[in-house]
C-alpha cells in the first residue's frame, strides 16, 4: 500500500470524527434543552431556553451534514453498508430532526392561539426521539454489522438490542445534561437554579451509562478487549477512568459553588473521553468488526481532491461557528428575544 492509500484514509478519519464531535458537542445541548421541555413547564422560562440556542441552532447541523458528505464521498464502501443496516433509525432521527425544526418555529407563531402547548410538546418529541436514535445508530455500529463480501446481509431490526437501547437512553440522558448545563451558563434566576438541579441528577444518570457501555463494549467483540488491554492502548486507556472520576469532582464543586462555566465544561469533557474510547475500540473499522478504512476508501486521487476542497471549507465553517457564538454570548433572560 503507498503512503498516499495508507495516509489520506487516516487524515479523513480524524475530519470525520472531528466533524462527529463538534456536532455531537454543539447539537447536544441544543437537542438537550427541548428534552428539558419535560421538566419546566413555564412558558416564559422556556421562551428564555429557546432563546439561548436560537440565534445559532440552523447552524449546528452544518457539522452533521460535513459528517455524512465525507462518509459518502470518502468511504463510500462504509456509506453503502451502514446505510441499509440502519435505515429505520436514520430516518426516524432525520424525520424527528425536521419535526423539532417546524416545532421550534410554530411554537413561537402560535404563541397567542392555544396550539402553542402541542408545538412545544412537539419540539420536545424531536429532541427525545432525534437523541436517542442518535444512541442507537451509535450502539448499532459498534456491535457490529453482518457484511458479506462488502455488502451489509442482514435484517432491517438487526440493530435493536439491548446494547442499543442502552447507547440510546445514555446519549439522551448526556444530551439533556448538557442542554442543563448550557442553561446554567446563559440563564439566571428561577431557571438556572432549576437547570443545577437538573445537571445533578443527570450527571448521575450518564456516569451510571458510561460504566454500563464501557463494561459491555469489550464483551462484543474480541478485537475491542485486546485493543483496550494490549500495549501501547493500554497506556491511553489506563488515564480515562481517572479523568472521568476527575471531571466528576470538578463538576460537583462547579455547581456547589455556582460557577457558570465549569460544569458545561466537566460535561463536554466525558462526551470528549467517551468519544476517545470509542476511537481507540474500534479503530481501524469503519464497518466494524470486518472493514477497515482503507477497504471502504475511496481512490487517493478522489480523497486528495475533496481533501483540498475540505480545507478551504472548513476554517469558513470554524470562523462562522466560533463568531456566531461570541456574538451571541452572556446571559440570556426574559427581556431578551431573537424572534
Amino acid at each position: 500500500m503507498s503512503g498516499a492509500a495508507y495516509w489520506l484514509p487516516v487524515i479523513w478519519t480524524v475530519i470525520l470524527a472531528a466533524a462527529i464531535l463538534i456536532y455531537v458537542i454543539l447539537d447536544g445541548f441544543d437537542l438537550g434543552i427541548g428534552m428539558l421541555f419535560a421538566v419546566e413547564r413555564d412558558r416564559g422560562r422556556r421562551d428564555v431556553m429557546v432563546n439561548t440556542v436560537a440565534p445559532v441552532w440552523d447552524g449546528n447541523e452544518t457539522w452533521m451534514i460535513l459528517g455524512g458528505a465525507t462518509l459518502y464521498g470518502v468511504f463510500p464502501g462504509a456509506y453503502s453498508t451502514l446505510l441499509p443496516a440502519l435505515y429505520l433509525p436514520i430516518l426516524l432521527m432525520v424525520l424527528a430532526l425536521i419535526f423539532r425544526g417546524v416545532a421550534f418555529e410554530f411554537r413561537i407563531m402560535t404563541r397567542d392561539s392555544g396550539r402553542s402547548a402541542l408545538w412545544d410538546l412537539a419540539f420536545f418529541g424531536g429532541s427525545a426521539i432525534a437523541a436517542f436514535c442518535q444512541g442507537a445508530i451509535l450502539g448499532g455500529i459498534i456491535q457490529g454489522v453482518s457484511v458479506t463480501k462488502g455488502a451489509f446481509n442482514g435484517g432491517p431490526l438487526d440493530w435493536l438490542t439491548p446494547f442499543s437501547i442502552l447507547c440510546g437512553l445514555s446519549v439522551m440522558c448526556g444530551y439533556a445534561l448538557l442542554g442543563a448545563c448550557w442553561l446554567v451558563w446563559r440563564t439566571t434566576g428561577v431557571l438556572e437554579a432549576s437547570c443545577r438541579f437538573w445537571a445533578r441528577r443527570l450527571a448521575i444518570g450518564l456516569f451510571l451509562g458510561i460504566i454500563a457501555v464501557s463494561l459491555w463494549t469489550p464483551m462484543l467483540h474480541e478485537p475491542y478487549l485486546v485493543r483496550w488491554t494490549d500495549w501501547p492502548n493500554i497506556v491511553f486507556v489506563a488515564p480515562v477512568p481517572l479523568l472521568v472520576m476527575l471531571l466528576g469532582f470538578l463538576f460537583v464543586r462547579g455547581l456547589q459553588r455556582e460557577h457558570p462555566v465549569t460544569p458545561f465544561l466537566c460535561a463536554l469533557g466525558w462526551f470528549f473521553l467517551c468519544f476517545t474510547g470509542l476511537g481507540i475500540s474500534i479503530f481501524p473499522y469503519m464497518v466494524p468488526p470486518s472493514l477497515t478504512l482503507w477497504d471502504v476508501s475511496s481512490p487517493p486521487s478522489s480523497q486528495a481532491f475533496q481533501l483540498v476542497g475540505t480545507a478551504i471549507l472548513l476554517p469558513i465553517i470554524l470562523t462562522y461557528t466560533i463568531y456566531s457564538y461570541r456574538v451571541f454570548r452572556g446571559k440570556v433572560t426574559e427581556a431578551d428575544a431573537y424572534h
